[in-house]
């Protein structure tokens, strides 16, 4: 019974998993309503972190919040930021150009760019956020970036000629989707109070942009693109936070 969320651990972490039976498509559509779920135990990584460093200089506390969290997902959502940096850039509008380099490993200096923009962001809000012991903030940002993947793979068609993402978009419950992101919003509210409906409208719109111009490029999301949400929601709940709340 455990076999969707252990699925989604091992996709979206390095954290090790028990033995699995071969999965059938099936598991790896139902895997992704455990996105956030996931998101909830690197949060609780993130608050215990805190807690441990509860005394370091902020920044340095940020900074070592940062590596962990980037490590603990072994670079996936960071790579797939790059990747899809340097294919909006190279493909000049043209959607089999964009679709070849999202498949090139390889990272130029758009990519580059974006990831040093992303990540000073998302270090400079995390600085104040650990001088303010933001505990709330810290499990939020992890679920709302993987909330934001499943709201992307249930309403977005999927582009990438990858197998296992293949089966995993064309078997997601529908049912299952909406009372998980259901649980997120809740969850949102619960934590940060009608300060979070602001919160969700902001990330709901900046969502409605990105899809569209995924779908204006590519007519649909591949795995990098996805990652490259997650990455993109994380830093904007941390900043937007630091705008609006201080």
């Amino acid at each position: 019974m455990f076999t969707p969320f252990w699925l989604a651990l091992q996709m979206l972490t390095r954290i090790p998993v028990p033995a699995q039976p071969y999965p059938t498509p099936q598991d790896w559509g139902h895997s992704v309503v455990a996105y956030p779920l996931v998101g909830f135990l690197i949060g609780l990584l993130l608050v215990f972190l805190h807690w441990l460093l509860a005394d370091t200089d902020p920044g340095v506390q940020a900074a070592l919040l940062l590596v962990v969290w980037t490590l603990i997902t072994g670079g996936t959502h960071v790579k797939g930021l790059a990747n899809s940096a340097d294919a909006w850039s190279g493909g000049h509008a043209d959607r089999q150009r964009t679709l070849e380099i999202l498949r090139d490993p390889r990272s130029g200096p758009v990519a580059t760019m974006v990831l040093t923009i992303t990540l000073i962001m998302k270090f400079a809000a995390l600085s104040v956020l650990a001088a303010e012991s933001a505990l709330e903030i810290f499990l939020l940002a992890p679920v709302m970036g993987r909330a934001a993947m499943v709201a992307m793979l249930a309403t977005t068609p999927y582009v990438s000629l990858d197998a296992i993402g293949a089966e995993r978009a064309a078997h997601v419950p529908r049912q299952g989707v909406i009372w998980t992101l259901l649980a997120v919003v809740a969850g949102t509210l619960f934590l940060v109070s009608w300060g979070g409906v602001l919160l969700l409208l902001l990330l709901l719109l900046g969502g409605y942009l990105i899809r569209r111009m995924m779908m204006q490029r590519l007519g649909g999301v591949t795995d990098d693109t996805l990652g490259g949400v997650c990455e993109l929601t994380e830093a904007g709940v941390l900043v937007v936070v630091v705008l609006v709340w201080g």
